[in-house]
């Protein structure tokens, strides 16, 4: 009998940390410093990110977050964020910093309007290198409208 609970416990927490997500602030999201960076490609300066040792054990996990739905798609090519701010004073649109958005890649196309607020999960990865990308990206992700 005894071996049985403990089977089924042991079950239970396995599903809950395989299927569980770390729920996600912006301000954990701002533990990163910034600094400024040569592209020979674009002949420009970007800011590369040195992220903290608390936003890096996020790598890889599947997290959540709440913020603005932003759709900067152009034709074909599919460009999402999730925003701290609204798109009139986002990272690409007013004086925020990159802390500030996060590139979604979602299962399936989204169907919600510019600036509602939504609840995202996806797999965060950090990205350091690629300035074609944001320095967050959340992969596999689906999302709701939050009321």
């Amino acid at each position: 009998m005894h071996k049985t609970v403990f089977l089924f416990l042991l079950l239970v927490l396995i599903k809950f940390n395989l299927f569980s997500q770390e729920k996600l602030t912006w301000n954990d999201l701002a533990d990163v410093k910034f600094y400024n960076v040569y592209s020979a490609q674009y002949d420009d300066i970007f800011l590369k990110p040195k992220f903290g040792s608390t936003i890096k054990s996020y790598q890889g996990k599947r997290i959540q977050i709440k913020g603005y739905f932003l759709d900067f798609s152009i034709e074909e090519d599919e460009f999402y964020l999730i925003s701290k701010n609204p798109k009139s004073s986002c990272f690409f649109c007013g004086a925020a910093g990159p802390e500030s958005v996060v590139e979604v890649v979602f299962k399936q196309k989204p169907n919600f309007k510019m600036d509602q607020v939504i609840e995202v999960t996806g797999v965060l990865e950090l990205n350091v290198e690629d300035v074609d990308h944001c320095n967050y990206i959340l992969k596999d992700a689906v999302a709701t409208l939050v009321q």
